[in-house]
Formats: C-alpha cells, sequence, structure tokens
C-alpha cells in the first residue's frame, strides 16, 4: 500500500481524489468509485501499487495500435479495477473485482522488474492494459519513468477518463494511447458505463495537444451505440477536432457480462461504421473482432501496405515510412518498412 498522488486533502478527514473525472470525495474509512483508492485517517492511499492482475508479452496490433511500431511486441500489466463499470466489459472478471468481489487479487512486482522482463523479451514498449490503468496510476508512472530512460516506450489503452491533472503530471512519458470512445451519446456513458462523454472527448483533445500518438477504438454495440447519425457525429469529432489521420478501429461486439441479451454486431454493420468513417474523412479506419486481415492501405492510390493476419505482419513501406508506389507519407511512428 502507497500513498496515491494528486488528492486533496478537505475538512473533516475527508479527501478528494483528482486522479480521475469522477474527482471522488471520499470519507475516512471509504473509497472511491473505482475501489482501489481507500482513505485512511485523512490520508489517500492506492490498493493496487505492484499487484500485477495480468502480464504477458502482446503484439502491439492486439492494443490494438496499428500505426505505432508495427510488428513489434508490448509488454503488457495490469492490476485490478476500474473507474467504469460497463455492462459489455470484455475482462470484468479482473476490472470489477474490487467492487464485485471485495477482493484484491494479483503478484507483486516492482517496477524495476517490470522494466526489466520487458528487455529480457525485447519488447519496444510497455502496455498499460486490460483494465482501466489510469486508477493504477502511480504504478505505471513510476514504471513509464524508468522504461522511458530504458530506451522503451509507454503505451496507455484507455477508457479516457483521466482527469487534467494526471495528463499534465503524465504526458511527458506517454509515447502513445489507444482510447476506447464507447459511444457519442452522453446518456449511454450515464447507463451504461457509470460516466460523462464529456472528460473523454476532452482527454483525447488534451493527448493530441500533447503530441501524444492516438488511436481510437469503438466497440459498436447493436441498438446502443450504432446509430448511423451517431456514429458519424463520432467520426466527425475525430476528424476535425484529433485529425483525420487518427486511426479509428470499429470492433465487434460478442455477448459479455451484463449483455448477454444482444446477439453479436453483423458485419454489415462494421462496413457500414466504416464507410462512415471514410466519409467523414478519416484516411485509417479498421474492423475489429473480425477474425480477418486488417490491412493498411495508402490513402492516395489505395496500394496495399500492412497486410495484417492474425498479427502477423508484412510492410511495405519504404525506410522512410512513405507509400512505395506514389510516395505518401503514412501517419504513425515507426511505421518504416524495407
Amino acid at each position: 500500500m502507497q500513498e496515491a498522488l494528486l488528492y486533496q486533502k478537505l475538512t473533516g478527514g475527508q479527501v478528494c481524489c483528482h486522479l480521475c473525472a469522477h474527482y471522488c470525495v471520499i470519507d475516512a474509512g471509504q473509497r472511491g468509485l473505482c475501489q482501489v483508492r481507500e482513505n485512511q485517517n485523512g490520508i489517500l492511499y492506492t490498493l493496487v501499487y505492484g499487484r500485477t492482475i495480468s502480464q504477458g508479452v502482446d503484439p502491439i496490433e492486439k492494443k490494438p495500435l496499428y500505426h505505432f511500431y508495427p510488428g513489434s511486441q508490448s509488454f503488457s500489466i495490469a492490476t485490478p479495477g476500474c473507474n467504469f463499470r460497463c455492462a459489455w466489459c470484455q475482462n470484468w472478471e479482473i476490472s470489477q473485482m474490487p467492487r464485485e468481489q471485495h477482493f484484491i487479487a494479483g503478484d507483486d512486482l516492482l517496477p524495476a522488474d517490470v522494466v526489466a522482463a520487458a528487455q529480457k523479451s525485447a519488447c519496444r514498449s510497455i502496455a498499460y492494459t486490460y483494465t482501466e490503468p489510469t486508477i493504477f496510476f502511480e504504478y505505471s508512472y513510476d514504471v513509464a519513468t524508468l522504461a522511458r530512460n530504458a530506451g522503451i516506450n509507454n503505451i496507455y489503452v484507455s477508457n479516457g477518463y483521466m482527469s487534467e491533472e494526471m495528463l499534465e503530471l503524465f504526458h511527458p512519458w506517454l509515447d502513445a494511447a489507444n482510447i476506447d470512445l464507447k459511444a457519442f451519446r452522453d446518456e449511454t456513458y450515464r447507463k451504461y458505463v457509470g460516466g460523462r462523454l464529456q472528460p473523454v472527448l476532452d482527454s483525447l483533445k488534451r493527448l493530441s495537444s500533447y503530441g501524444v500518438w492516438l488511436e481510437v477504438t469503438t466497440l459498436l454495440i447493436p441498438g446502443i451505440n450504432d446509430d448511423p447519425h451517431e456514429l458519424q457525429d463520432l467520426a466527425t469529432f475525430i476528424a476535425t477536432e484529433l485529425g483525420t489521420d487518427t486511426p479509428w478501429h470499429v470492433s465487434r461486439f460478442f455477448p459479455q457480462y451484463r449483455l448477454q441479451q444482444i446477439p453479436k454486431t453483423a458485419q454489415e454493420e462494421l462496413l457500414r461504421a466504416v464507410a462512415i468513417g471514410h466519409k467523414a474523412g478519416l484516411k485509417y479506419v479498421y474492423m475489429g473482432n473480425v477474425g480477418e486481415e486488417t490491412n493498411t492501405y495508402c490513402p492516395t492510390c489505395h496500394h496495399l501496405l500492412i497486410r495484417r493476419n492474425r498479427y502477423e505482419i508484412s510492410n511495405q513501406l519504404n525506410v522512410k515510412g512513405e507509400c512505395c508506389h506514389c510516395g505518401e507519407q503514412i501517419a504513425g511512428v515507426g511505421m518504416a518498412g524495407a
């Protein structure tokens, strides 16, 4: 257990947590909405520092990040907990463990050990993922500073509900992020997620302004966030506020957690969302969870540049990261091929 960062002491033993956009006011002896930050006698503690519930080596494409050192490996870690309670959570067993099981599992892994494991596995990056990395901020911050000094990149796979204060402190150490933009209607966030839309949009714009490489994922759920007008608004936001070079991953939903009654997303709905993204001006739109190739094509001449088949990569970009046919610079970081 370690004292938390980013909180304010209030009168009467209360504290206000400034880590995420909930800004929880926590009484003595109580925890915030994430259930992993506890007020003990007026001092806020993180209960998950170094408590890894999952760790392993993943292809960077699994995050998904398609335009950040394609074909590289990322050492991935998570602790239990989340500041959301999404009805469709795909990792609910660990993300909701502190809330539903009143238990925090995990193995002790010091920040230096994480970096050493990433080096031993020849990983180019460390990904803070699987659960919401914002809730284990202090741990990820210490790992990230060591990783940067070792020449290893840092990646957040996040719901984007971090506070302005958190991003101000962490962004110098953050190289890339995939943010889950779950819907483009505030009522959907309030009903199914336990949060609000605007803070996520604010985080996306801040990350973009800081120069962090951004990719956006939307899990397309039938009847909840798949209305064409909503998708058009979402794609337009990405194009106008984040830039048309920002990749958008539209992923297929499978019945999960509290939404077992909803069928998986039809492929034609995914294709429609892809078309909406392109119509909004986005250059790189991908389908996810479809079990097929998700390739990168040149947005100018439409030549196949990166072929992906279950995380196996064939990269046809030149050494400058340009289309080898028309010379178009392909957006991303570390995109160079042969």
